[in-house]
């Protein structure tokens, strides 16, 4: 810490505190300037010049999990000993991944974030997945849904996801979710007395109040028809760092199925359902770009509400529709159209629910206008900050 302690005496050694935490926030650390000013503190009563005891203390103050309590001491290294402060590994996925790396995304043109800050993040392996279960019931790759919750990728902030590899990266594995997503829930099954499958499951469970025979054999089927997704992305300003990864989301959740359907919104409300999920990249671009006047400005919810009842409403709000809006809730109108968008809407549909990229930040609190006049028309208020928020929506949409 001789560097830290020199910057100390000429009165730089706060602003170089800031640093770091502002080095860990790229990496992937939930922090803000409470922990910084917390961290100067630990300096002061600890001592700049004891390197162990405040490299340990901080440790103990700005790491909030396993994987950040690993890459910690590189990180600190990498910072005040000026040893690198970008710590690179390759891609899992081999070539493919690499070629998907370096070809210029879809959506880039309009919607891409040009910021490409580099950030140490480590990469799993693909998980393998699955057809069938232990009891024959049928499963989407849906083993994507529970691998992607232990990756450090997909418990990165996804703005702090700039590198082009990486971001090519968690492009592919939010399509993979949105695809997960939509068959498991699609293929979701209950008890029925006639229905067409055993569910061995329940009847081994009720087999042990006999003695292990099975004298009643439950049955299930599937649910028909199937749940509707309907998405509706914010693509304002403030969703930029987002908007890539969850376009590549709502692809995964559309594509290949009539039941479902996406669109985007900032002052206007624009269907982009039949546009991304088109094969050809690009025709693609040229029908996104006739979409795309307005794209970073600012978000009218109320209006937006308004035209998707009035334009949309009978083909895609119906008694069996799910609407996913996924939002930071910041809105330039007024927050009675809001209130009144999102009333009608719950009496169309079967559930409504909010992915809010900033849910997941430490100390949030949803006070923004447009969420404090939509919550009581919500039923499911959640995180949208990383890969694993994503991966976690199918067992709470199951519960709804």
């Amino acid at each position: 810490m001789g560097a830290a302690a020199a910057a100390a005496a000429d009165g730089g050694f706060t602003g170089r505190i800031a640093g770091f935490v502002a080095h860990l926030r790229l990496n992937g650390f939930a922090l803000g300037p409470a922990e910084a000013a917390a961290a100067a503190d630990i300096a002061a009563r600890v001592g700049a010049t004891d390197a162990g005891a405040v490299r340990l203390a901080w440790k103990t103050l700005l790491v909030g999990s396993e994987d950040q309590w690993r890459r910690y001491d590189a990180l600190f290294e990498a910072w005040w000993h000026r040893r690198g402060r970008e710590r690179r590994r390759p891609v899992a996925g081999g070539a493919a991944t690499a070629r998907a790396a370096t070809a210029p995304a879809l959506w880039e043109r309009h919607l891409g974030d040009r910021d490409q800050r580099s950030r140490a993040v480590d990469h799993a392996a693909p998980a393998t997945t699955t057809d069938d279960d232990a009891d024959g019931t049928a499963r989407a790759p849906a083993d994507r849904l529970v691998a992607a919750r232990s990756s450090p990728l997909s418990r990165t902030d996804l703005r702090h996801v700039t590198d082009p590899a990486e971001l090519a990266a968690a492009e592919a594995e939010a399509r993979r979710l949105g695809t997960a997503l939509r068959d498991r829930l699609n293929r979701r099954q209950f008890v029925a007395p006639h229905g067409t499958r055993p569910d061995l499951r329940r009847a081994i469970r009720r087999s042990l109040a006999t003695g292990g025979e099975p004298f009643v054999l439950p049955r299930r089927r599937r649910r028909r028809p199937p749940l509707k997704l309907v998405a509706l992305l914010d693509v304002s300003g403030s969703m930029k760092p987002y908007v890539r990864v969850f376009l590549q989301f709502l692809r995964g959740l559309v594509v290949d199925t009539k039941d479902g359907d996406a669109f985007l919104f900032h002052v206007r409300l624009h269907r982009v359902g039949d546009v991304i999920t088109d094969h050809d990249p690009i025709r693609a671009m040229t029908r996104l770009a006739l979409t795309a006047d307005g794209f970073g400005g600012g978000t009218r919810f109320g209006a937006c509400l308004s035209d998707l009842h009035r334009m949309h409403g009978r083909r895609s709000l119906t008694g069996r529709t799910v609407v996913l809006v996924l939002s930071d809730g910041y809105d330039t109108g007024p927050p009675d159209a809001v209130a009144r968008g999102f009333a009608r809407l719950g009496k169309r549909v079967r559930r409504i629910v909010w992915l809010n990229p900033l849910a997941g930040w430490r100390g949030y609190e949803p006070v923004a206008r447009a969420v404090v006049a939509a919550r009581p028309h919500i039923d499911l208020f959640a995180p949208a900050t990383t890969l694993a928020d994503l991966a976690a929506l199918e067992p709470a949409l199951r519960r709804l």
